[in-house]
């Protein structure tokens, strides 16, 4: 006979999980650029932390925005690239972190994708940046690294906002 359990309460010492649902923002990523992100996620030098999904997709965004010439980038991929692909691809639904959102947001609503030129959406955005790091170093080495930049950056702003909730020296 089986038996349910309900779920135990977290023991005292554990911490609640430091992201909160407004941290992240959900977004749609084409399968072949999804596919290729996966693949970095399951590498095996992905360790110490291992990097989920939303910390790749990030970390991509990041370094292409790191560039002077990001906007030029993003819409010269969706312009030639990414538009000649069938308009049904699939895409899978991922998560971002918001200070990248934030960065495509900004993008999307720029003049460039306003009328008279066509207009893309997010998971177009999201599609490029990931592409780009892709063309730039297929062995996802520069994402890894950012990643792990981004998670320094996020946890400093995190104690800037909140100083009692910096760990103990």
């Amino acid at each position: 006979m089986l038996t349910a359990l309900s779920p135990s309460p977290l023991p005292p010492h554990a911490a609640p999980c430091p992201a909160e649902a407004h941290d992240v923002v959900e977004t749609r990523l084409w399968i072949e650029e999804h596919d290729w992100l996966y693949a970095l996620l399951r590498r095996s030098d992905n360790v110490a932390p291992m990097f989920r999904i939303p910390d790749l997709l990030s970390a991509c965004v990041a370094l292409v925005f790191a560039r002077p010439d990001a906007a030029e980038r993003i819409f010269g991929f969706m312009g030639t690239a990414l538009v000649l692909r069938s308009p049904t691809t699939v895409r899978r639904r991922e998560s971002l972190w918001r200070p990248q959102f934030e960065l495509l947001h900004d993008l999307q609503c720029s003049p460039l994708n306003r009328h008279p030129y066509p207009k893309f959406q997010l998971d177009q955005f999201t599609t490029a940046c990931v592409a780009l790091c892709q063309q730039d170093d297929a062995s996802g080495a520069a994402v890894l690294r950012q990643a792990r930049r981004n998670m320094v950056e996020r946890l400093l702003a995190q104690q800037r906002v909140s100083p009692a909730a910096a760990p103990p020296n």
